[in-house]
């Protein structure tokens, strides 16, 4: 795919209109690991002259402790909605006013106001999805639509089973499949979750999140999974599905914060603008294979991802389908502490 690197006159324009002029220099950009669109850099840095430096993390936890000691020298972060109050309750995000960006008006409706971030003051949508389960149907043919492939494995997978180490997304998927409401702090619930992962783990051969290649590999039949990393299995194993638990599943969306302590304010607020561009956002999403909640960048976008199976949820199945928001103080709690046994 070629992307067009020049800026118009009328471009430049915009921006400045927006208060986002051109800023040569330097940004620094903390996200999840393999999740970042390298073509999406360059064309950034071409454009306005900036040198991005890329550092990965494997967790939400990961993210806000490393941000909460300071001295990171990070400019921006792609938080989960779930984990976006934290942030902000904790100052440690800077009131950006993104909703006043040129380049707002291509948020999708359904992504401009939200929970997680009321009026959009904060932040701007990167990736979306859900979390279920991927299964290499070669050698299981049972239903893969529950959660049950994971918390009670059938026989032909046993051993061959990874979790990826996502506290909030486990905790969901457990509680649910239990019939439990998520962000529940009912103890008479939560007890049967902490048993049902602790008699489940040893049928487990890992909790790890780098799971594509392990899977395309067949060292893992199935794994608790993100959406667009099934997909982009998929791509190299048809045998990979991906399933929605009937049982109750998260849907997420991960957001772009400029950090309270950045350095590079204004490349950060340039970043924010530019990734709501619809063809900057399809390229974000022709990476890791994920919606980005940018209307019109569909058109630019790879056609399998259209009615691929990983992005369009069956219809019988999308009633499961939780948004995942921040769970009340108490419940998080005894989530961790459950979280904390599960890991010994």
């Amino acid at each position: 795919m070629h992307w067009k690197l020049t800026a118009t006159a009328a471009g430049v324009a915009m921006l400045a209109s927006s208060g986002l002029a051109n800023a040569a220099g330097e940004l620094n950009i903390y996200n999840w690991g393999n999740y970042t669109s390298p073509e999406l850099i360059k064309k950034f840095e071409e454009a306005h002259d900036v040198k991005v430096t890329l550092t990965d993390y494997d967790s939400n936890d990961t993210a806000l402790a490393k941000v909460r000691q300071g001295g990171h020298g990070f400019d921006i972060v792609v938080p989960s909605a779930s984990v976006i109050p934290i942030w902000i309750r904790e100052d440690l995000l800077l009131e950006t006013n993104p909703n006043e960006m040129e380049n707002f008006k291509n948020v999708a409706d359904r992504w401009k106001d939200v929970p997680f971030d009321p009026g959009r003051k904060y932040t701007v949508p990167w990736q979306w999805g859900t979390v279920g389960l991927s299964v290499n149907t070669a050698d299981y043919k049972g239903d893969i639509n529950t959660s049950a492939i994971f918390l009670d494995p059938p026989a032909e997978l046993e051993g061959k089973i990874n979790v990826i180490p996502e506290m909030a997304d486990v905790m969901h998927l457990a509680i649910t499949y239990l019939g439990g409401e998520p962000c529940t702090s009912d103890r008479t619930i939560l007890r049967q979750v902490r048993d049902k992962l602790l008699e489940a783990k040893p049928k487990w051969i890992s909790m790890n999140y780098g799971n594509i290649e392990a899977m395309t590999k067949r060292d893992f039949l199935a794994t608790v999974n993100w959406n667009g990393a099934s997909l982009r299995m998929r791509e190299q194993d048809p045998n990979i599905k991906y399933g929605y638990p009937k049982e109750g599943y998260p849907i997420w969306m991960d957001n772009v914060a400029v950090l309270k302590d950045a350095r590079n304010v204004e490349n950060a607020k340039l970043f924010m603008n530019f990734i709501m561009d619809p063809e900057n956002a399809a390229m974000i999403s022709d990476f890791a294979k994920y919606a980005n909640g940018i209307d019109g960048s569909e058109e630019f976008m790879p056609a399998n991802m259209s009615d691929a199976p990983e992005i369009v949820v069956p219809e019988e199945l999308q009633a499961a389908g939780t948004f995942a928001l921040t769970c009340p103080e108490e419940a998080r709690n005894l989530y961790t502490a459950i979280w904390t046994e599960l890991q010994k």
